[in-house]
């Protein structure tokens, strides 16, 4: 059982959950040396507390862990350990810098999004990622967070512009970073004046997916936005 028990708890993409690990071996040991002590009457009683309290010292322990992680993090990258602590927007470097710290795909994954991060990534920032030891899942999280973050959907019903859009410029498509790359085209939005989104590559949320663009459509009272998505 022990065997079992040292190989450890993992976040869903394999990386390992040390405050579970620790959790889960400290209960097991608690287990084991409260039902020793309870003896053969009391020894389910003595189980039973014995894997509380083991619990409890063990997801500390793996806590601890962790707590390295972070002042590993403090220590290489001061300035991206602030924005993370503080839940600001995260930048390239900021991504790299998680990643170097031997933070969790899921822990960087989470704090891109309850951080509102925006990233509209070249080809080349792409292959620096790469280069940089971030994982595909954390990139393919990055490309997406245009589509993710929702901001296209609320200029579509809310933004009414007086004046029409210029007409779009010529992009040059750069080369793709990977197999199964889409080309998102450039748009123009918004913001008290228009603004020229350049296009990107993005990875598909899920196969076969398809993106289609967005345009503004001519309304009653101006140009209103309609959003691109993936079908």
């Amino acid at each position: 059982m022990a065997a079992v028990l040292l190989t450890g708890c993992q976040y869903p993409n394999g990386e390992p959950n040390n405050t579970a690990s620790g959790a889960l071996i400290g209960g097991a040991m608690g287990a084991i040396a409260g039902a020793a002590i309870g003896g053969p009457r009391n020894g389910g009683a003595g189980a039973l507390i014995g894997a509380a309290a083991g619990a409890i010292t063990g997801g500390a322990i793996g806590n601890s862990m962790d707590q390295e992680q972070a002042a590993e993090l403090r220590a290489q990258a001061p300035q991206t350990y602030v924005r993370v602590q503080q839940g600001q927007p995260l930048s390239i470097s900021d991504i790299k810098a998680l990643a170097a710290a031997n933070v969790s795909d899921d822990v960087i994954i989470s704090q891109i999004r309850n951080s509102h991060t925006v990233f509209h990534l070249s080809t080349s920032d792409i292959i620096d990622l790469h280069n940089a030891g971030v994982s595909e899942n954390v990139i393919n999280f990055m490309i997406n967070t245009p589509s993710l973050a929702g901001d296209d959907s609320a200029t579509q019903t809310t933004t009414v512009v007086t004046e029409a859009p210029p007409p779009p410029p010529v992009e040059t498509v750069t080369l793709a970073p990977g197999p199964g790359y889409v080309w998102v085209g450039g748009d123009w939005v918004w913001n008290g004046r228009w603004v020229w989104r350049v296009g990107y590559w993005s990875y598909p949320p899920y196969p076969h997916a398809v993106w289609v663009g967005g345009y503004w459509g001519r309304g009653p009272h101006g140009w209103y936005r309609q959003s691109g998505h993936w079908r």
